[in-house]
């Protein structure tokens, strides 16, 4: 039984591209997730203020809201490979001018903005291109949605172990060190880019700015694309601002220190793994749009009860219920998307997935951190939970007939419907 469920979990891993692919992700989600612990804490070091934590996630992330879109049309007119490249290629240098500020002591606010800026920049075309060229990395169409799965599960394993090093290596040797470990962790993606053996794809010559519509007509036109983003978005706006606020409950509420922010984050981590896994088991997409429906809310209202929490060990299994269910909504929509694309628009598609991912978190941090600074942080995330709920009852509704939806469209790859 074991050895069936193991084999169903990492079946797509029997294709030598993905399997690359998977390895140098999951060294660089790591990485990432060091650095975003150590940013984090540096930033409310340096300044103590829960408002720069908040300016400091709306930086690294508000470029996405503007600029994604551009990056999924460059994904579907130009070759994937060769664009991640020169994306992780940026990234490196990023993180080791960030690295040399810390080290050199000369690191101040403005500089963390700067940086944040340049990588959201970056990540603004590099997002997109990743998770679009997965369709193209896994020969056997039935394998797409545990690929998809599985690089939920790379990225939410590093969410347990990459905050956990983080706070021990802050604690021991400073930020700097985290931040030259990711740049390591850039360097073994491109190697892993490098090994992949894909077709160059010829540029297209349309005008960017017609493709771009295209793509904007396409997904407003599909209703459950549409919901399916709406909830996606909800989620980051109004519940992942707790990522921004979990060094000031690190400090401020249970008197800990970067040891104790690592474990805080490790526990989401923990719950986004369980659920990335969950979903990777499963064959039945059908059994994938049901989650969606339901996951939202355990997130919600886990999120509700850890707001107002002064109890570390009350509060770590509460976190990993809220990352179970933001990561079983987030990686069940995008499973559900994917499997409903035409692949002519899977670039562009996966670009507005980004800019509700990752695109409306800036916006929420921004806001988070003003209300905060007015009413506290637990009344803000209590408040933010409620509103979520009414705004994802009213979404999930509009999910009804999605399973014909996904029968229609693996028809349409030739899958059993």
């Amino acid at each position: 039984m074991r050895d069936n469920f193991m084999t169903a979990m990492f079946r797509s891993l029997r294709h030598r591209d993905f399997r690359a692919y998977f390895i140098g992700q999951m060294v660089s989600y790591i990485g990432t997730w060091m650095q975003q612990v150590a940013m984090a804490w540096l930033a409310y070091r340096i300044s103590g203020s829960v408002l720069v934590l908040g300016l400091v996630g709306f930086a690294s992330q508000f470029p996405i809201l503007l600029f994604a879109p551009f990056g999924g049309v460059f994904s579907d007119r130009h070759d994937r490979r060769r664009l991640m490249i020169l994306t992780q290629s940026l990234s490196l240098l990023q993180t080791l001018v960030l690295a040399a500020l810390t080290f050199s002591g000369l690191v101040e606010v403005w500089h963390l903005l700067a940086l944040a800026v340049w990588l959201g920049l970056i990540n603004a075309v590099d997002t997109p291109a990743r998770q679009s060229i997965i369709s193209m990395l896994v020969r056997d169409r039935s394998d797409l949605a545990n690929a998809i799965a599985l690089n939920s599960f790379a990225m939410n394993s590093a969410r347990f172990l990459g905050p956990a090093l983080a706070g021990f290596l802050v604690s021991l040797s400073g930020e700097g060190v985290c931040f030259l470990l990711n740049g390591a962790s850039y360097a073994v993606v491109v190697v892993a880019l490098l090994r992949i053996r894909l077709g160059h794809k010829a540029p297209q010559r349309q005008p960017l700015l017609k493709v771009l519509r295209e793509g904007v007509a396409y997904t407003w036109n599909s209703k459950p694309i549409r919901t399916l983003l709406g909830i996606v978005a909800t989620i980051s706006f109004l519940l992942t601002p707790v990522v921004v606020f979990m060094p000031f409950y690190a400090r401020e509420v249970f008197h800990g220190d970067a040891r104790t922010l690592g474990l805080l984050m490790s526990c989401s981590g923990i719950g986004s793994l369980l659920g990335a896994g969950v979903l990777a088991s499963r064959r039945n997409v059908a059994l994938v749009a049901w989650m969606v429906s339901k996951a939202p809310f355990l997130a919600a209202a886990s999120l509700m009860a850890f707001s107002f929490s002064t109890v570390l060990w009350l509060s770590m299994p509460l976190l990993v219920l809220v990352g179970l269910g933001m990561i079983m909504t987030v990686a069940s929509s995008n499973t559900i998307i994917q499997t409903l694309v035409h692949d002519h628009f899977r670039g562009r598609v996966m670009s507005y997935f980004t800019v509700a991912f990752l695109g409306m978190a800036p916006l929420g941090s921004l806001a988070a951190g003003s209300v905060a600074h007015h009413l506290g942080v637990p009344a803000t995330l209590f408040g933010g939970c409620v509103l979520g709920i009414g705004v994802l009852a009213w979404l999930t509704r509009r999910l009804q007939g999605l399973d014909s939806h996904l029968k229609a469209a693996r028809v349409r790859e030739g899958l059993p419907g």
